[in-house]
């Protein structure tokens, strides 16, 4: 009777495993068929027949990829039922957990992980969305580094040059000011709440209305030329109006330095960039104070009254108190900040569109350009490159800065 029942359970242990696995690779290439890189157009999109006509047409080495991919993932989920079949309560809790977890992970797995594989794929391809895919390799990742050898193809490295000086001047800058504020506001000082509520505003507002206010205050005419030309006027200073986002020179190039166009990289970061720069800090450091406040508020303050006893004025307490308590999230800040410079898009677009000259291009923004084909024909398998690439900067980038600044955080 006893092997009778083992026999009963291992056909169920055995059968659940295999349905599970068929679950699994039938959901995968299911999303794989809707996400497929097919040419588009409302011909292949008019039934369901001719999307999938154009599926097995374009599509195949996609599907296989994605198939060998969903069998492995059901073999893991297969062996991961057959172990835990045997215990009622581990099977219960496990079928239980992805019962909850299956709406999530089904809206994910369609509208994320999908086109995550469908723009993967079309990285190793020519595609302009109206025409079939074409195979091309690695054409795409090294047409991104061109370049190197070719100047009139360095808008992917012009724009990583951007980005790296953006990461440079503005994380530090924000992160201090963000400190700063969090401290004068963490003081007892009257109409506290009424300031915190002003600094934080600028977060909370579009970036679009923000970008558009820089852009009407930066203009020739705009109030920040009018300021400065009142302040300098009198003191027989002739101000000639900058064209604040429309002015390509370098930071080097305004201290007298002649550098000639085919040595653009030794310029630094120009006038129309600092630009966005300043209003980036300006929108951007009050969200961060916000987060160095909830941490001022958490030190305990009888390590202050202590220090105070023991004569320690003010600098030493921030310095030896302050800032080593908010390690943590000054690495929280500092690795937000930087995945955000190097995404910096709305602001460029609304503002300089790339330009002058390139000067405040961006690795988002130039995607953006080659998969909409703004400036050029569509080219999303270029584009597509050029995120894989971003995204493997920003991971290495902030793989180290954790390893460098998470040092030492534990003791906090």
């Amino acid at each position: 009777m006893k092997s009778i029942n083992r026999s009963s359970q291992e056909r169920k242990r055995v059968f659940a495993s295999i349905l599970t696995f068929a679950v699994i690779v039938f959901i995968i290439m299911l999303i794989a068929v809707m996400n497929a890189p097919t040419k588009g157009g409302p011909k292949v999109m008019e039934t369901t027949q001719t999307y999938l006509a154009e599926v097995k047409k374009t599509a195949v080495p996609f599907l296989i990829g994605v198939g060998i991919l969903s069998v492995i993932l059901g073999i893991i989920a297969a062996r991961t039922v057959y172990h835990v079949w045997s215990n009622p309560k581990k099977r219960n809790t496990l079928f239980t957990a992805y019962s909850f977890l299956s709406p999530y992970l089904l809206v994910t797995s369609l509208f994320t992980v999908g086109v995550i594989l469908f723009a993967f794929y079309i990285s190793f391809n020519k595609y302009d969305v109206f025409t079939e895919p074409v195979w091309i390799g690695l054409d795409n990742y090294k047409k991104a580094f061109m370049g190197f050898v070719d100047s009139t193809q360095k808008d992917f490295l012009q724009a990583l040059y951007n980005v790296v000086w953006y990461s440079i001047i503005v994380v530090p800058l924000q992160t201090a000011l963000a400190i700063g504020l969090a401290v004068l506001l963490n003081s007892r000082t009257k109409m506290r709440n009424f300031f915190r509520t002003i600094f934080y505003a600028p977060s909370v507002t579009s970036s679009v209305v923000i970008t558009l206010i820089f852009v009407w205050l930066y203009l020739k005419g705009g109030f920040i030329n009018g300021f400065l030309d009142k302040i300098l006027t009198p003191l027989g200073v002739t101000y000639d109006p900058i064209n604040w986002l429309g002015d390509p020179r370098g930071l080097f190039q305004l201290f007298g330095f002649e550098i000639k166009s085919a040595q653009w990289y030794l310029r630094g970061p120009s006038i129309a960039w600092m630009a966005i720069m300043f209003q980036n800090i300006f929108t951007t450091a009050p969200t961060f104070m916000i987060m160095f406040l909830a941490g001022l508020q958490d030190i305990n303050p009888v390590l202050y009254e202590v220090a105070a006893i023991d004569g320690a004025n003010s600098w030493q307490q921030f310095k030896n108190i302050t800032l080593p308590l908010l390690r943590p999230i000054i690495l929280l800040v500092v690795v937000l900040g930087t995945i955000g410079t190097l995404q910096v898009f709305d602001q460029v677009y609304l503002a300089t569109q790339g330009g002058p000259l390139g000067t405040s291009l961006t690795p988002v923004y130039l995607i953006f350009r080659e998969a909409m084909g703004s400036q050029g024909p569509i080219n999303m398998g270029y584009a597509s490159a050029l995120a894989f690439i971003l995204a493997l900067i920003i991971f290495l980038l902030t793989f180290i800065q954790r390893r460098v600044l998470e040092r030492g955080t534990e003791k906090y």
